[in-house]
């Protein structure tokens, strides 16, 4: 029984290492990170946003594995952590969707020359409007 449960503990974290090297080799392929570094002009603190990159994927990892340990910080961390959720979400499909070339495509088979950004903009604004209408309407309570 113990071998059972060492050998399944050992697939598991086996598992993960391999899921989350797949995460964060794609973060880095896509150069999400030094992309933002670069906009926001803080090359200066590289060690600080590998530390944090780190650091969310471990205790991302703990709090997911085990669900049961409850983190008392209140609503004010709850929307700090939806806040940054979203950011890096949006930063990641921003820069996949860069990569791919489709807004290149899309501009040209949509002829459009000005106005980019509201498009983007446009995209952007929709996907915050259709997440809180997803949590406000509580869409997912059902499941």
């Amino acid at each position: 029984m113990l071998v059972n449960h060492l050998f399944l503990g050992a697939i598991g974290f086996m598992s993960g290492l391999a899921v989350a090297g797949g995460t964060f080799a794609l973060i880095i392929a896509i150069s999400v990170v030094p992309r933002i570094i670069g906009m926001s002009r803080t090359a200066k603190q590289v060690l600080f946003y590998e530390n944090m990159i780190i650091l969310g994927g471990i205790l991302g990892n703990i709090i997911t594995v085990f669900p049961e340990i409850e983190l008392p910080l209140g609503r004010f961390m709850l929307v700090l952590f939806g806040i940054g959720s979203g950011v890096q979400v949006g930063c990641l499909v921003m820069a996949l969707a860069e990569i791919m070339n489709v807004f290149p495509i899309m501009f040209r088979r949509l002829k459009l020359k000005i106005g980019m950004s509201w498009v983007i903009t446009s995209l952007a604004v929709g996907k915050v409007l259709g997440g809180l209408w997803y949590f406000f309407t509580q869409i997912g309570a059902g499941a």
